[in-house]
């Protein structure tokens, strides 16, 4: 396993039925397997895949896994340096060769060039076949390894979860070197259900595809939506057929929210925390016409099949609602770190694993409060800019809100927090009584500016460091609010 076992029924089954479709461009179940057959006898044994979204990336992609194979997928729009950098790490170890690079940590083994085969079959299900990246656009990002195994068991708990179907054609818009749409693309060739994407996110190309290739199932960030749903709306785009939203990346907004359900008034929206090295961890669904909770940090109830524990820094189990480490114990999680593991990124307490992202559980439901490397410390105080930025949101009149530690000579940091009007303008006064009765004096914004748009990152992920960064420099997008 993962998929490949099952690409191959459904083109015995079903071999003129579509596939993949990727800018037009369709590949059958039997045109998929047969493409990617032909590819597996000259594969190595660790294949680099630098591609922009193509029907040809799919191909590239069963091939690459086939067998005792691994593959590491790059984003194509990384720097040329970098991508050269990662392509020699893993020429090293595809040798056998030591990586005396400083932030190497243990390697784990890798396929040595034997018993590969050259057939389009699945591997042995404990062995690795992808090694993921972590995002980085200027340092070497951590890379991590994946069981065939594991990817088999997050299948089978996301298609539970999800209510993903043969009948589903899915529209994942965005570039399939992040983890989201590549995990999107194997989730619906082991389902047998029909997958779509583009050569590059557009928001009328996404339209199309939607009015005329019967989506019924988006995958997407939560900035990607809310472009779509709000420029469908002004358009009058029909996505009354699409029956699922799956979002991840950050949580959804109350805008957003609103204008998707608005849009596909018959999807049910999914939203989920999950996180490379551990897979799904938890997630909710909001089904039509079901009334929408305030909103708040809470990210719903355990995956199927994962079991969530919130401990302390000793391992320490912490009663309900307290903060400390988000835990978890399941079959999905990553095997460990082929370099840049510095003994915090991925930790174990006894079989219990965690990132380091914080946050609580209180009545079965788990509450994220962010990663511990963005808390902000104010005056002794511990401030997680998520739950800033959730209080933040439920103000009227804000449409999205991002919050960040700037440095203080008195405090150490104090807290800043910019947002994006949802119409008209907002006040300073207004959104410090917005906050009032929801977060604590000491956590509370000590300046506000008004945005004209989020600051992201290349991947749809707010940055916070570049909010601070249009602080500093007086970005034309950025004002004071007094």
């Amino acid at each position: 396993m993962p998929f490949l076992d099952r690409l191959q029924r459904w083109a015995d089954d079903r071999p003129d039925e579509t596939a993949v479709v990727v800018a037009g461009e369709h590949l059958s179940w039997s045109g998929l397997r047969d493409k990617a057959a032909a590819l597996v006898p000259a594969a190595p044994a660790i294949t680099v895949l630098s591609e922009q979204n193509s029907a040809r990336f799919a191909v590239a992609f069963a091939a690459a896994v086939a067998g005792a194979r691994q593959c590491a997928v790059l984003d194509p729009a990384w720097p040329q340096q970098l991508q050269d950098g990662i392509t020699a790490r893993i020429a090293r170890i595809e040798t056998g060769q030591p990586d005396v690079a400083e932030d190497q940590g243990p390697a784990l083994p890798a396929s040595q060039g034997t018993g590969l085969g050259t057939e389009l079959v699945d591997g042995t299900p404990g062995a690795s076949f992808l090694i993921g990246l972590t995002s980085g656009t200027t340092s070497v990002p951590k890379a991590f390894t994946r069981s065939r195994r594991s990817w088999q068991e997050s299948f089978d708990a996301s298609i539970e979860f999800f209510g993903l179907t043969q009948d589903d054609k899915t529209l994942a818009p965005g570039p399939l070197a992040a983890s989201l749409n590549l995990y999107a693309l194997a989730e619906c060739l082991y389902a047998g259900a029909e997958f779509h994407s583009l050569d590059h996110f557009d928001v009328g190309a996404a339209h199309a595809a939607i009015s005329h290739d019967g989506i019924s199932r988006l995958v997407l960030v939560p900035t990607m939506l809310r472009l779509l749903s709000e420029r469908g709306l002004a358009g009058g785009v029909d996505a009354s057929g699409i029956r699922s939203i799956i979002c991840a990346g950050s949580k959804l907004d109350a805008r957003t929210l609103e204008a998707a359900r608005r849009w596909a008034p018959n999807a049910t929206i999914f939203e989920y925390y999950g996180a490379s090295e551990l897979s799904f961890v938890s997630g909710a669904g909001l089904r039509p016409g079901e009334p929408a909770e305030p909103g708040g940090t809470g990210i719903g109830k355990p995956f199927p099949g994962v079991d969530i524990r919130i401990l302390d820094d000793r391992g320490a189990e912490l009663p309900d609602g307290s903060d400390g480490n988000i835990c978890v114990r399941s079959g999905m999680v990553s095997n460990g770190y082929l370099w840049g593991d510095d003994g915090q990124a991925l930790r174990c307490f006894d079989g219990w694993y965690t990132v380091g992202d914080q946050g609580y559980l209180s009545g079965g439901t788990l509450h994220m409060l962010g990663r511990r490397s963005d808390m902000i410390i104010t005056a002794g105080t511990n401030v997680y800019p998520h739950e800033v930025e959730m209080a933040l949101a439920s103000v009227p009149g804000v449409a999205a809100a991002v919050a960040a530690g700037m440095a203080d000579d008195l405090r150490g940091q104090r807290v800043v927090a910019g947002v994006v009007p949802s119409h008209g303008a907002v006040t300073a006064t207004q959104l410090k009584s917005g906050i009032d009765d929801v977060l604590a004096r000491n956590k509370r914004p000590l300046e506000y500016f008004a945005l004209t748009e989020l600051p992201l990152t290349d991947r749809g992920k707010i940055s916070r460091q570049l909010l601070l960064d249009w602080v500093a420099r007086n970005d034309p997008r950025i004002r004071r609010l007094g």
